[in-house]
This record gives structure tokens, sequence and C-alpha cells, in this order.
């Protein structure tokens, strides 16, 4: 149980750093990655979230918000490039 309270406590720690680099990113495109990265490990959590509670259902919800991370990553990411060529 311990093992997977620390992989909790390291994803908690992965995510604060992606924050930190999403507002300090020194372009555009590294926010987006470091959001895009934020909304994975955000995923890896609901999953394991689900896993210490003992409710597989969480898994649905983690595959959900993975669908729309993607999604929205590439409809920023078109917005973006159709900014730059304006």
């Amino acid at each position: 149980m311990s093992a997977y309270l620390a992989a909790g406590a390291g994803l908690l720690a992965a995510m604060l750093l992606l924050v930190v680099r999403a507002a300090l990113g020194p372009s555009v495109y590294d926010r987006i990655l470091a959001m895009n990265s934020l909304g994975t490990k955000t995923v890896l959590f609901i999953a394991l979230l689900g896993f210490l509670q003992g409710r597989p259902d969480f898994v649905d919800v983690a595959l959900v918000y993975a669908l729309v991370n993607f999604v929205s990553t590439l409809a920023i990411l078109r917005m973006v490039e159709d900014a730059r060529l304006s």
C-alpha cells in the first residue's frame, strides 16, 4: 500500500512541476506540452485513486478525461497555428 501512496506523491510532485513549466514556459509550445503532460498525469492519478479506493469505474472517467485532453490539445495547436499564419 505504501508503494501506491509513494506513486501518488510522485505524480503530485510531477504535476506541480508541470504547472510551473506551464506558467514559466519560454514559448507557447512549451506551455501546451506542459498542459498536455499535466493531463496525462491527471489520468494516471485518477486511475491510481480509483485503484486505491477499490472503484474500477474511475478507469472510465480517466479514459474520458484522456480523450478530452487529446482533442483539446489538438484544437489549441490548430488555433495557435492559424493565429501565426495570419
